[in-house]
């Protein structure tokens, strides 16, 4: 198996640690290690300054593992799988999820290892472009017309990145149904969950709805602690959960212990990392709303409802690479072109979840080069 080069990571390997402003970052503002342990209760703060630095179960902390179930009505600790971030999980499903002979599906754009992943482990994969003038959302007749006898899985991620798109029920049902009816998992990247707009309402989670889904999370978006490195997958299938478990021996085996603590941590405290966060995405919502109208002639997209990235039409004439290199090299500021995306028209991905993001976008604003 021979992996192509991972474009965003790779970009952003160049200008992240250098570039004083970033408008680009797919994260929510993140915590200080002192701010989350003064979150924790007696119970959490004994098992710290207790804590043993070996090796942790496979699975995850049982408190952890209890910690998440929490976020999957009907669900329990062991229909959850903790890996070294989102991206482990993605990869060791995908493993389990896909093979030769197998077809999958997954819309576009997306991240990369969504669609990558199953063709490096062999399978088909067709994939179903998201449009800005069907507000990204996925034609259900488009995705009727894509299923084969040997569609194995679908792979989904809403709220979307780099969109913001969240599914409306009606749509989200009629893929259930799809899914129900053809005997198709649904892998269901959901590392957004619960940030977003005020005027968004949450569903169940996939995995909590559907014994088809499984449902990928994260400490690192929503919740702010990209540094514990600390991701998960929730599925009513037990069975499956051990066969990717098994696959997981080969890559992480078991995860940081301290991470592991300090995510409990955070998540039994879920609500007041998810409230600041929020917070902070929806002002910075606003200042974005101030933006685009006083540069409607330069700039469209269709307001994200989830997470904190959304899609950007440039409709200058300058390339968006040439513009986002411009505007790194002149102002310090980095956005991240659609390229990175696969997707050839000019758009780029704006981030709005950190407290410095009305900083940045006034150094973008001072920028000529876009006018």
């Amino acid at each position: 198996m021979k992996l192509p080069r991972f474009k965003l990571e790779d970009y952003l390997a160049q200008y992240e640690f250098k570039a004083p402003y970033l408008l680009c970052c797919s994260d929510a503002e993140s915590w200080t290690q002192k701010e989350i342990l003064d979150f924790a209760d007696a119970e959490m703060l004994s098992a710290w300054e207790s804590l043993h630095l070996g090796y942790t179960e496979v699975p995850g902390h049982p408190l952890l593992r209890e910690a998440i179930a929490q976020l999957y009505p009907g669900l329990t600790a062991e229909n959850i799988l903790c890996f070294g971030g989102a991206e482990e999980g993605i990869l060791c499903s995908a493993n389990v999820l896909c093979g030769k002979g197998d077809h999958a599906i997954v819309f576009t754009p997306c991240y990369q290892s969504l669609h990558e992943l199953p063709l490096a482990f062999g399978a088909e994969v067709t994939a179903i472009e998201l449009k800005e003038e069907d507000q990204w959302l996925p034609n259900i007749d488009t995705l009727k017309n894509a299923i084969k006898p040997n569609t194995r899985t679908l792979f989904i991620n809403f709220p979307h990145n780099p969109t913001g798109v969240v599914l409306p029920t009606e749509i989200e049902q009629s893929i259930l149904d799809l899914a129900d009816k053809h005997g198709i998992k649904i892998f269901s990247d959901e590392v957004y969950r619960l940030l977003g707009s005020d005027e968004t309402s949450w569903r169940a989670p996939l995995a909590a709805q559907s014994p088809h889904a499984i449902s990928l999370g994260v400490v690192s978006k929503s919740y702010g602690l990209p540094g514990l490195r600390i991701g998960w997958i929730a599925c009513q299938d037990t069975a499956l959960l051990k066969e990717i478990e098994y696959v997981k021996h080969y890559a992480s085996i078991c995860g940081s212990a301290p991470s592991e603590l300090l995510s409990t941590i955070g998540l039994r405290s879920g609500k007041n990392l998810l409230e600041r966060n929020n917070a902070i995405a929806n002002s910075n919502l606003k200042c974005l709303d101030r933006f685009f109208e006083k540069h409607a002639q330069h700039f469209s997209w269709v307001r994200p409802q989830g997470g904190c990235v959304g899609f950007v039409h440039y409709k200058g004439k300058t390339p968006v690479d040439t513009l986002a290199q411009e505007l790194v090299q002149k102002q310090g500021v980095l956005i991240l072109p659609g390229s990175i995306f696969d997707t050839p028209s000019n758009y780029f991905r704006i981030g709005f979840g950190r407290s410095n993001m009305p900083e940045a976008l006034a150094q973008f604003e001072a920028f000529e080069g876009f006018k």
